[in-house]
């Protein structure tokens, strides 16, 4: 089972690894996009910072993201898992997780696309709804620099597909994320806040956390399958309802599943 992340805008710093060495990640066959984008986004922000700072929608108290882009390929890297931090990746406490655990885990970027959770990387800001080219000058009169999704093009998509033959892939992306290399057959997770009156909405905050411990759940007991006989959705439901949470079958979508809690 690969259990997908969303990448946080918020990252920890520093780190003890050697400086960004795009051959080192994993699924390789997103090297050649990886260069074009980080070779892309570190220019900008060293060439031109201000603008960098606009493109990328950065408040001036942000500006220290921009250096960080512009150090890309020299700054210390950590592995993925610790670099990301936020809401999700505090509920996951992927410290305490076992090492075979962590090896079921990934993070779907902007910047590289996919990377598993021991895969080394350097702090870094772009989003997923980003758009950029080296040197915004470059982009012709009457035209708009390029998006994530059109730089990606299938590669991502690609890539898991490839995935897929092999296990099942769980997507916690955000929609922004999953545009830019969608797996159809994927499973798929929303968390459905009960409020006072009975209805239910979708709360960021509520998302993020169940997210997150559901991820560490699916992580924890991914050893327990093979990959000749992967998890099924409703092995994954129970997983959840072992871990206290109410999860059911979407109405809208049979890939998806919906958790349920208390606001």
């Amino acid at each position: 089972m690969l259990i997908i992340l969303p990448p946080s805008e918020t990252k920890a710093s520093g780190g003890d690894g050697s400086p960004l060495d795009l051959h080192a990640l994993s699924f390789p066959e997103l090297t050649p996009r990886r260069a074009d984008i980080a070779t892309d986004l570190q220019q900008l922000c060293a060439d031109d910072p201000q603008r960098a700072q606009e493109v990328l929608g950065l408040s001036a108290k942000l500006a220290d993201e921009v250096t960080a882009n512009a150090q890309l390929f020299d700054s210390p890297t950590m592995p993925a898992i610790r670099r990301y931090t936020g809401v999700l990746y505090d509920a996951l406490d992927a410290p305490s997780l076992p090492h075979t655990s962590l090896g079921h885990l990934a993070v779907g970027s902007a910047l590289f696309g996919l990377v598993m959770a021991s895969d080394p990387i350097p702090h870094y800001r772009l989003s997923g709804g980003s758009k950029f080219s080296a040197t915004q000058s470059s982009v012709k009169p009457g035209s708009k620099a390029p998006t994530m999704k059109s730089r990606w093009g299938s590669a991502i998509t690609d890539v898991l597909t490839d995935v897929a033959k092999q296990q099942l892939v769980v997507d916690l992306r955000s929609g922004t994320y999953q545009q830019l290399g969608r797996l159809k057959s994927a499973v798929t997770v929303r968390v459905e806040s009960v409020q006072p009156d009975g209805s239910r909405k979708v709360v960021s905050h509520f998302n993020k956390h169940y997210k997150g411990l559901f991820a560490r759940e699916l992580a924890l007991a991914a050893g327990d399958f093979s990959r000749s006989t992967p998890p099924a959705i409703p092995d994954l439901m129970a997983i959840a309802e072992r871990a206290g949470m109410l999860a059911e079958r979407s109405e809208k979508n049979a890939h998806e599943i919906v958790l349920v809690v208390e606001r």
